[in-house]
């Protein structure tokens, strides 16, 4: 058995406790609707740089530190290359302001260098206006920007760790303005589930009408939508009484029987409500070595000229002789990783097995490359 078939059987073993049908608060795989939170942006400049910020290749840097210093009054020649200055970068600024935000709040903030900086470490943001999708100001970043990395250069030598230019500034935003967050409309609240599914969106509502309060209140609108009738008269104490009722009701979701596969980092993810139907497979690969040999007979006696080196190829082959394996219909992930792993596969030959099984209609389930 290969490294890689022992890791993935055992990850398998540990995913074989989860049953295909399993028990989940709705607040775990559903949201409240018009519960969530809104997208802001802004640009701004990091200073405070040592020599890690943009080069004049980037004019709009340079314009941008001129307009700054403009705004407090100090005068910078027209043309803008008399400015230089590595110890500056430009950068988007973007955020996720959540519900229920109330004014002067705060919030972290990625920082991401849009011109050609090295690094942002050290740097602190300028204050930086953001603004959500319909141009209003939301609030003010400033701060001091954390990459959680580093980079080094001197003398054509280089040392780094992650990318350093896109941080975080903790905290960095206060807001401005209460985030509007309207969720109940003629008194109906709806709950959208994350993955939409038929089966599961009935159960929800069946759960919800079980409710002592709100008995015969939900329908299943669709796969992803369950729509709930409030009762009239309910303050708004009541009402966030009855939501968190809803929300810490136990349902048993369907989860979807899935492969996951990415072909760039050769994972491959088995859901466990993945089954297969009864196959034979057969792996086995060709092994192809060919060395080039350089060989230069002995010069004879009496001559002046050396004899000429002489090139020979000499090719080997190798083959793997796995023999066929039976997979038999399955009904666990267990079952399924003991039978592939006999065929002492790696990543690369255990993503092209399941498009096999899956072009073969024997696996059962949706099959995702990425």
């Amino acid at each position: 058995m290969t490294l890689f078939s022992k890791y993935f059987f055992c990850a398998i073993l540990a995913a074989t406790a989860v049953i295909p049908a399993y028990s989940s608060r709705i607040k775990d795989i559903a949201t409240i609707e018009g519960v969530n939170g809104s997208q802001v942006v802004g640009y701004g400049l990091v200073t405070g740089l040592s020599n890690t910020g943009d080069t004049q290749q980037s004019r709009f840097t340079m314009q941008s530190v001129a307009n700054m210093l403009k705004r407090f009054g100090i005068t910078v020649p027209a043309q803008i290359n008399g400015i230089r200055s590595r110890n500056v970068a430009a950068v988007m600024v973007t955020a996720i302001v959540p519900p229920f935000s109330r004014k002067g709040g705060k919030i972290d903030v990625q920082v991401s260098s849009i011109g050609d900086a090295r690094s942002l470490q050290g740097g602190i943001l300028i204050m930086t206006p953001l603004s959500d999708a319909d141009g209003s100001v939301v609030g003010m970043a400033q701060g001091s920007v954390s990459v959680g990395g580093y980079d080094f250069q001197a003398d054509g030598s280089r040392v780094g760790r992650n990318f350093t230019a896109s941080g975080r500034v903790p905290g960095g935003v206060i807001l401005e303005r209460e985030s509007k967050t309207e969720f109940i409309r003629d008194q109906l609240l709806r709950v959208v589930l994350r993955d939409p599914d038929f089966t599961t969106s009935s159960r929800v509502a069946d759960g919800i009408n079980r409710l002592q309060s709100l008995a015969n209140a939900a329908t299943a609108i669709d796969a992803a939508t369950i729509e709930v009738k409030l009762p009239a008269g309910q303050n708004p104490g009541q009402i966030t009484g009855i939501i968190s009722q809803i929300e810490n009701l136990q349902v048993t979701a369907e989860p979807a029987a899935r492969v996951v596969i990415n072909e760039r980092t050769g994972t491959v993810v088995v859901g466990g409500a993945a089954q297969l139907l009864p196959a034979v497979v057969a792996h086995g690969g060709l092994e192809v070595q060919i060395q080039r040999v350089t060989t230069q007979a002995p010069q004879a006696p009496f001559t002046v000229n050396a004899s000429k080196p002489v090139q020979n190829s000499t090719i080997t082959t190798e083959q793997e002789k796995n023999p066929p394996v039976l997979l038999p219909a399955t009904t666990t992930v267990q079952d399924m990783a003991a039978a592939l792993t006999l065929l002492k596969v790696t990543p690369r030959d255990l993503i092209a097995i399941f498009q096999a099984l899956k072009e073969a209609g024997s696996l059962q389930g949706e099959l995702i490359v990425q």
